[in-house]
Parts: structure tokens; sequence; C-alpha cells
């Protein structure tokens, strides 16, 4: 299957098989996806959690809107991001890269001083919405690579973050939730996967100039 024909079967999965799980080699791949996802300035302001635990997966489906996938699924993907990008962690940053391009300090250091200063005159707001911004750029690749593994997913908006942090304490790792994903695969009767897509003629959708 190519990679359009892969985009053309995959649906936003409503129902999940509840006895089916992903292998563990099909998790590494969403993993690693994500951890190769691009990101501005290369900083990754973002973390996900893969939610294993089949309890915590069912309670957070009244803070999901009752939405039973999100207990159903095989795994559930919380996309969060983080809230603390100041002068350590971009300093960490150019230290990684250093030990794996071996730059010269003097090369790398107007970049870091631009991106020290600029981060520093950000309100916690601004970097909140930026990192939000990244965790959109991940969510839309490891779509791909979903379809791409026939792997199933839904990706989420409708849930409630602070309960999530709560349930998760993801407040005590500097992290706030952003999206969520749960992955698996599709039941058999999810009567969404019947429905033809529905999209604008591509002419409507894209032009050139």
């Amino acid at each position: 299957m190519n990679i359009l024909e892969s985009l053309r079967n995959r649906y936003a999965v409503k129902k999940f098989d509840p006895t089916k799980y992903l292998p563990e080699a099909k998790l590494n791949i969403i993993k690693e996806t994500f951890n190769l996802t691009p990101t501005s300035y290369g900083l990754q302001p973002l973390k996900m959690l893969v939610l294993r635990d089949k309890e915590l997966q069912k309670k957070l489906v009244p803070y999901s809107y009752n939405q039973q996938m999100i207990g159903d699924a095989s795994d559930l993907l919380v996309f969060c991001a983080i809230e603390k990008i100041d002068k350590a962690y971009i300093m960490e940053y150019f230290e990684r890269e250093k030990a794996v391009r071996g730059t010269a300090d003097e090369v790398v250091k107007p970049f870091r001083d631009f991106l020290i200063s600029d981060f520093g005159g950000k309100t916690q707001e601004q970097i909140h919405n930026w990192a939000v911004n990244q965790i959109y750029i991940a969510l839309g690749n490891l779509m791909t690579v979903c379809a791409a593994e026939e792997i199933d997913a839904c990706p989420v908006e409708g849930f409630v973050p602070s309960e999530y942090d709560r349930v998760l304490k993801l407040n005590e790792l500097g992290l706030k939730s952003v999206l969520i994903m749960p992955i698996g695969y599709r039941a058999e009767d999810d009567i969404f996967a019947t429905f033809n897509k529905v999209r604008k003629p591509l002419e409507n959708s894209v032009f050139e100039l």
C-alpha cells in the first residue's frame, strides 16, 4: 500500500477493539517518530506520554466527555507542552548539539545568545502557544506514520486538560496536556469505517502561482 492509499484508508476511529494491542515494535515506531518530528529551532518543547495503564485510561474517560474509545484503545498518547523554556533549557540543547555535531562554540554563540534573549522576552502564554504549535506538527507527523503502519488512531481535542494534568500528575513534571490520541485497531463494527471521505476537489484545496 503506497502512502496515498494509506491516507485514504485512515479515518478518525470512533470505536477500538479492546482485545487487540499494539506490539512493541509498532509502539517503538510511534516513539521514534515523535522524537524525530521537526520543531522550531530544534528545541523540542514537547513531550509525549504513552499511557498503557488500562485503569488510568478508563479513569480518564469521564474527563474525555465520556468517549469510550479512550478506555478501549490499545494505548493513549498524551501530547504535552513543556512549560519552562528558559536559559538553562536552551543551554542544554546547545550542549547536546555540540556533543552530536562537534560545532565550535564561536559558531553557535550568536544563535544561542539570540534564543536566550528572545525567549527571555516572551511571556509564559507566548511560550505555551509556541509549544502548542509544535505539538500540532508532531500530531500530523504521527497520524501519517500511523496510517502507513496500519495503526488506527483518532486525534482528540475534546478533553479536560486540567483533569488530565491532575490525574496523570503532569504539573509535577512541568508539563501541560494539549492533545490526546488513542491508538490501536478499529473495531469491526465501527460504522465510521464505512463512510467515504468528504474532501474538497483538489483544485479547490491546492493552488499554484
